[in-house]
């Protein structure tokens, strides 16, 4: 029997919240709730350099099954600035099967 266990979309989008809260500070966040449909741009404001920051912590806490910066590559601009929590939880529960 493996000891590997299959991490949930619900962790990883507590897990995201929380680093997200460490890169922007949990003042903003006592009014804006994240969820899922929370946008990276429209809702959180985030600049080039919160995302720089946000994919070290995820580097530190995923190790390098989780690339961030590589997979934001792949992506246009629009993709980019349209960017949800949801798509990055996705992304990271990919990365984990």
């Amino acid at each position: 029997m493996s000891d590997a266990r299959t991490v949930t979309d619900e962790e990883v989008l507590a897990t995201v919240a929380r680093l997200i809260e460490a890169v922007i500070g949990d003042e903003f966040l006592v009014e804006t709730p994240i969820t899922r449909d929370t946008s990276f741009t429209d809702d959180l404001e985030l600049e080039s350099i919160e995302f720089v920051a946000l994919s070290e912590l995820l580097l530190d806490h995923y190790g390098e099954t989780v690339d961030f910066i590589a997979w934001l590559s792949d992506m246009e601009v629009p993709e980019i600035v349209g960017l949800t929590v949801g798509e990055l939880v996705d992304f990271i529960a990919s990365c984990q099967s």
